[in-house]
């Protein structure tokens, strides 16, 4: 894989949430090679120990062999917008959308989070849209420095190549920020995620309530603004993922020329590439591939791109993100637990190598000396659901 721009997030920044200590015993461990049944301890936020055997020593909890898995690692999720816009044209104060979306998560098993924020606004068209990461990010820092927050919050910025104040909103943020990931997004029509115009037209139509006519002066509108902005923007976005120290990511690419572009760019992981094409490129760049957790359930891209399953089954899928549904996450994990036959081998796409791609080394497996961020889970056949969650060993859900 790609070194990362940078070491990750400042662990300092962990502080804010509560530290506690617990003992899980009568568990099945998903270890990073195995799973062991025994009990692990985690002392003032970290784990101290892990042995075998089904005992419970006075004091442990009893997981009643439950999984004990490491807490979920989330690189990608939109969730954050839907608590900002319950319903089209409500605006939702920001705050309580956080720690609304906040509580969701923990509550499926999300225990780190690098939230989406999207930067770069179009001021023209029906679908115009306006800025609100800057002010989002502030309210979303300040929560996690009073300890508002139950799990791990950093900042994913998405930076829509092909909006007309992509490097002004960008240059709002800087090193102290500690952005974990700047992702390059081009949501052109025609071309990466929607080279198939009819499903464009299906999603906006739907979200947008537009006419035949409004969806033409669309795409007409944002070709334009591909051509006049998308290869300044482009070499802005990767200069400011730089500067503010963060991993560069890159976003539904289909084409090796597109990978070979990314992997010049210094690109650490790609984002839900839509061709069988693009996902064997990256592996030959050494990048990592993610794919949608939604795509994996449903066996299919609602885009009409490539099904996650398949780049399962060619040993190509790397880390799962929730995108727009996080309990997704923990169920895609146990659908390529059937594909591969390997219980911690899909685990690990949703806990160690998203942390490894996003340059947290101090969380993601069940290890000693790592932060004690766990969850126990009840894998009930065709849904297993949570029963417990810690975040440096603190109960949150």
């Amino acid at each position: 894989m790609n070194t990362p721009l940078r070491p990750g997030p400042d662990p300092a920044l962990e502080t804010q949430l509560e530290i506690g200590s617990v003992q899980l015993a009568n568990a099945r461990l998903v270890l990073p090679d195995t799973v062991l049944h025994g009990r692990m301890t985690i002392e003032h936020g970290q784990i101290t120990e892990i042995a075998e055997g089904g005992g419970v020593p006075a004091g442990a909890l009893d997981c009643r062999a439950d999984l004990v898995l490491p807490g979920l690692v989330e690189l990608h999720t939109d969730n954050l917008e839907r608590h900002m816009e319950p319903r089209p044209d409500v605006d939702w104060p920001y705050l309580p959308a956080l720690l609304a979306h906040d509580g969701e998560l923990a509550s499926t098993g999300i225990t780190t989070v690098f939230d989406a924020l999207r930067v770069g606004s179009i001021h023209t068209g029906k679908a115009g849209y306006g800025e609100y990461a800057r002010q989002l990010a502030d309210e979303m820092l300040r929560a996690r420095d009073a300890g508002y927050f139950r799990i791990s919050h950093f900042l994913h910025l998405r930076a829509e190549i092909c909006s007309e104040t992509l490097l002004e909103e960008l240059a709002c943020f800087g090193p102290e920020d500690r952005v974990g990931v700047v992702s390059l997004m081009d949501h052109t029509p025609g071309q990466r995620q929607f080279r198939d115009l009819s499903a464009l037209k299906t999603y906006v139509s739907k979200k947008r309530a537009m006419s035949d006519a409004d969806f033409v002066d669309h795409v007409d509108n944002l070709k334009a603004l591909q051509r006049r902005y998308g290869d300044a923007h482009q070499t802005g976005a990767v200069a400011a993922a730089r500067r503010v120290g963060a991993v560069l990511a890159s976003h539904d690419d289909t084409t090796t020329e597109q990978v070979a572009a990314s992997a010049a760019h210094g690109v650490g992981f790609a984002e839900f590439p839509t061709t069988m094409e693009a996902a064997q490129a990256c592996r030959a760049h050494g990048i990592a591939v993610m794919m949608g957790a939604p795509n994996l359930i449903r066996g299919g891209s609602h885009s009409g791109n490539v099904a996650a399953h398949e780049l399962a089954e060619a040993g190509l899928l790397d880390i799962v993100s929730s995108d727009y549904v996080p309990s997704a996450l923990l169920l895609a994990a146990f659908r390529l637990a059937a594909i591969w036959q390997d219980m911690p081998r899909a685990v690990a796409t949703v806990t160690a190598a998203p942390a490894r791609a996003a340059g947290l080394d101090n969380r993601g497996a069940l290890v000693a000396g790592l932060r004690g961020d766990v969850i126990r889970v009840r894998d009930t056949a065709p849904t297993p659901f949570v029963k417990g969650v810690w975040t440096a060993g603190n109960r949150v859900a």
